[in-house]
């Protein structure tokens, strides 16, 4: 069964099976434009109206009519045979008798078009799922701004408002993974938009109690506040001593690279960081967004080679045991990207890694970082990453101390981890550069 939940910005159509069984995820998801008039808004309520229910016709005669135009056929024959009954003649009561059902037939679909013209419609699995996650983050706007008298929030809500619709005609002229780099890009300004809103209704809740609501607060430790949705899980015991784990954030920043890197030592257990884009594994489960895999994994079979094992060489070479290397930090040694192409294929192989990962054929640490966490994670270890706080009307600039914060939480989740077990490669891996003949 068909079941529409109708929002202010348009609606979600679910499946509901025989058994009660609650959907995960919807069939279609209708977005109407934003400048919506009156009568557009009741074009929406025509859409999401109850299916019609049809006739067939005969086994012979493919096709089949709407009940309400076979209702109207019988009851127009009867009208028109009491009509010509009563001296109107045949040649007017019998077009009209049969006007009735071809209206109740033909004019829904019509009406139908007309009203799409302003509704943007998105089906399939994976389309269904990036749209309700950035509704849910909206829907966040929208609550905050109820009733609020604040301009920042209520424009924050028209913002999300229009990016709903700019995502959904995206969605319809293509897929996911042609449009990934736009839709996370979407997807981070919502994020940015919602963690905005939170930092203002707290500094509202905080200024109301203390009548300092006019005072700036800047964000809560070096990565700022975790926006909804992205609540950060309870941390695990460190179980290694202090210093016994090294990080890039802590050691590259503070010393040159090696000369002639193909020359260094490699080390065994480094981890590659790298960023994707976002999915869930699960019901009512958090947002994936970033993944660590050890280094080994790179020379999988199943991952793009040769360009795995060349990517894992540049990886190996003069780094530290238990190196936490993010793949913009390969990006930043590589000439800001220019000496890729003599490498590997980065995207491909990262697109290999992650589905190693959901597969289960290799271990993984999954994180959903926050957004400005993802960013300084996703640029070179001395870039900077600035964020407009629309409602303090300031920029905030994060940088290496901040980027270094950021793989320093990741390392605790990780050494708990690998202090037990290491990180499973994978099954069947191929042999290093320097190993082969």
């Amino acid at each position: 069964m068909l079941v529409h939940e109708r929002t202010r910005w348009g609606w979600f159509t679910w499946i509901v099976l025989g058994d009660g069984s609650a959907p995960q995820t919807p069939h279609r998801i209708g977005v109407l434009t934003p400048d919506a008039t009156l009568m557009q808004r009741l074009a929406l309520r025509w859409l999401t109206r109850r299916p019609a229910r049809r006739l067939g016709l005969a086994a012979s005669v493919p096709g089949s009519l709407r009940y309400a135009a076979a209702v109207l056929a019988v009851i127009g024959c009867a009208a028109a045979l009491h009509a010509v009954g009563a001296g109107v003649p045949a040649g007017i009561a019998w077009p009209l008798a049969l006007l009735a059902p071809l209206l109740a037939e033909h004019l829904p679909d019509r009406l139908d078009e007309r009203a799409g013209e302003h509704v943007r419609i998105v089906e399939g699995d994976s389309a269904c799922r990036y749209l309700q996650r950035l509704a849910s983050l909206h829907a966040c706007l929208v609550q905050a701004a109820a009733g609020s008298d604040h301009y920042e929030l209520r424009r924050s809500a028209e913002v999300g408002r229009y990016l709903l619709w700019d995502v959904a005609g995206l969605l319809q002229s293509q897929d996911t993974r042609s449009a990934s780099a736009q839709l996370i890009g979407c997807e981070r300004l919502m994020v940015q938009l919602a963690d905005q809103v939170a930092q203002t209704v707290e500094r509202t809740r905080t200024g109301a109690g203390s009548g300092t609501e006019n005072q700036f607060r800047g964000p809560e430790g070096p990565l700022g506040p975790y926006p909804p949705g992205f609540a950060p899980a309870t941390r695990p015991a460190r179980r290694r001593e202090p210093g016994t784990s090294p990080l890039e954030g802590d050691r590259l920043m503070a010393q040159a690279q090696p000369e002639n890197p193909e020359k260094s030592v490699r080390a065994t257990d480094v981890y590659l960081l790298f960023a994707h884009e976002p999915y869930y594994p699960g019901p009512g489960t958090q947002e994936i967004n970033t993944t660590v895999v050890a280094a080994a994994s790179l020379l999988h079979p199943r991952v793009r080679q040769p360009d795995g094992a060349r990517i894992h060489d540049r990886l190996t070479r003069g780094r530290e045991s238990g190196e936490i290397v993010p793949l913009a930090t390969l990006t930043h040694e590589l000439g800001g990207g220019t000496g890729w192409p003599t490498v590997g294929d980065w995207e491909s192989v990262t697109t290999d890694l992650l589905q190693l990962v959901r597969d289960g054929d290799c271990d993984a640490l999954s994180l959903g970082l926050p957004e400005i966490a993802r960013a300084l994670i996703c640029t070179g270890p001395h870039s900077h990453v600035r964020a407009f706080d629309a409602a303090a009307g300031q920029l905030i600039a994060y940088g290496p101390t901040e980027r270094a914060a950021v793989l320093a939480e990741v390392d605790t989740f990780l050494a708990p981890l690998v202090a037990e077990r290491t990180l499973w490669p994978g099954d069947g891996l191929l042999a290093p550069l320097d190993h082969r003949l």
